[in-house]
């Protein structure tokens, strides 16, 4: 048998592992050449500034002393910091909160409307415009004169539909006038009066273009029977040395609506309403009374709510900043119903659930994941909000609107205290880290599934 010529010779050395390339065949030189600039960015634009505010953050105001923890312990010191600190927990709170429940109900309504594409463009509209601009434009809104806030037209026209305001804010009684005041805004007869009696009731005060657009000429009373007649007008007429003082002139009009009472012992025995040309009357019940003209009569108009005093400037941001967002809580929300699986809605309505249940216990666990990522962002976004802050509260309330970014902001630039400003950046940032912490979280736990 030949014997096997291979035996004994050399093996072969094995082939050398070819260089690795990444998944898409791209070598790492190169990806690491294209990542370069946004690694370049990112450093220059996010991550120096960091380090260099944590760095400030440690110094005093010069920037040449070393102040430790002195900024940071400012931060619960100073009772502006504090201020803004409250403000920021209630607009984390509030804000998100309502910007995603509005987005919610808008989502869920449009989907059973046939204009609802239409009504998400206009909700959504909002977010087009700037912080800037939207400040303006609710700057606007919240002004106290009714005449030029929306809020306060609206609020005023429904206040005067149940409680009508006085006509007669300015009337007062003028010379040798037989009234005097009588406290509270009310002025009342100085003598007593009988039946039979007239009287005569003028007052000063009410510019002609104001008065009442039902009032007519003045009429002088006339006597009758035993009945107490009288008249209340506007005691002025045009030019000088027209007219008589104390009496009716032709020109002179009636205060229509003036509410009279008869007082008798501290007690109102009777009321009486003045017509359209002031004359009224009073029954035998009001001898020897006095007539008074009830502070109601004369009552400024009310002029609706200070949206932008103290104890509303917040809310009334918030509602600003809602009125931007909800669209953009609602486009994402439509857009996790989109994805929902149909067949589970009309499961539950074959089993027999309404559509509150359906809605409580099917679409909202459904849209969890969508509302926590709408939620989440809004929360972050609140937590640098500035825009609306600064231009909507005036200078007076600023200081009960302030938040933590237009602290920061204060005090870097106007106040020139640059090391708290820092640490207050600082802060914001340990703020948004649990928040960005949880949303990666559960993104990472939506990417296992």
């Amino acid at each position: 048998m030949a014997s096997d010529t291979t035996a004994g010779a050399p093996t072969a050395a094995p082939a050398a592992p070819r260089s690795r390339k990444s998944v898409t065949g791209t070598r790492r030189t190169v990806a690491a050449l294209f990542l370069l600039p946004a690694l370049v960015l990112l450093g220059a634009l996010v991550v120096y500034p960091i380090g260099y505010s944590v760095v400030r953050s440690l110094y005093d105001q010069s920037g040449d002393s070393f102040a430790g923890i002195d900024n940071y312990r400012a931060l619960f010191t100073d009772d502006g910091i504090r201020t803004a600190l409250k403000n920021n927990v209630i607009w984390v709170v509030f804000a998100p909160t309502i910007a995603t429940a509005l987005g919610l109900v808008f989502a869920v309504l449009t989907e059973r409307v046939r204009w609802g594409t239409a009504f998400k463009l206009v909700v959504f509209m909002p977010m087009a415009i700037s912080m800037l601009a939207a400040g303006i434009i609710f700057r606007l809104v919240y002004d106290q004169d009714p005449d030029k806030g929306v809020a306060n037209a609206v609020w005023v026209g429904v206040h005067d539909t149940f409680a009508q305001s006085s006509a007669f804010p300015k009337a007062h009684p003028g010379r040798e006038s037989p009234l005097e005041p009588a406290g509270g805004g009310a002025f009342v007869t100085k003598g007593t009066v009988s039946a039979g009696d007239t009287v005569t009731l003028p007052l000063v005060g009410v510019a002609p273009d104001a008065m009442p657009d039902g009032a007519a000429p003045a009429a002088a009373p006339k006597p009758e029977g035993d009945r107490i007649t009288g008249s209340t007008w506007q005691d002025f007429t045009r030019g000088k040395g027209v007219g008589a003082l104390n009496q009716v002139d032709a020109s002179e009009l009636g205060y229509a609506g003036m509410r009279i009472e008869a007082v008798k012992d501290g007690a109102v025995v009777e009321t009486a309403t003045a017509a359209s040309d002031g004359t009224f009357s009073f029954s035998s019940k009001a001898d020897g009374a006095h007539l008074r003209l009830p502070a109601s009569n004369f009552k400024e108009p009310y002029n609706g709510l200070d949206w932008l005093g103290p104890s509303l400037v917040t809310p009334a941001i918030i509602g600003s900043y809602i009125w931007m967002w909800a669209g953009f809580a609602m486009v994402l929300i439509a857009a996790g119903l989109a994805g929902m699986p149909r067949e589970l809605l009309e499961a539950a309505r074959v089993d027999g659930a309404n559509e509150w249940q359906v809605f409580r216990r099917v679409t909202v666990p459904l849209l969890a994941p969508v509302l926590a990522v709408v939620t989440v962002t809004l929360m972050i976004n609140v937590l640098k909000v500035f825009d609306l802050v600064f231009i909507i509260a005036p200078g007076s309330s600023q200081d009960d609107a302030n938040v933590l970014a237009l602290e920061l902001y204060r005090k870097g630039f106007a106040s020139d205290q640059p090391g708290v400003a820092s640490a207050i950046a600082v802060f914001l940032l340990l703020l948004v880290i649990p928040v960005m912490w949880f949303n990666v979280r559960r993104l990472r736990r939506e990417v296992r599934r």
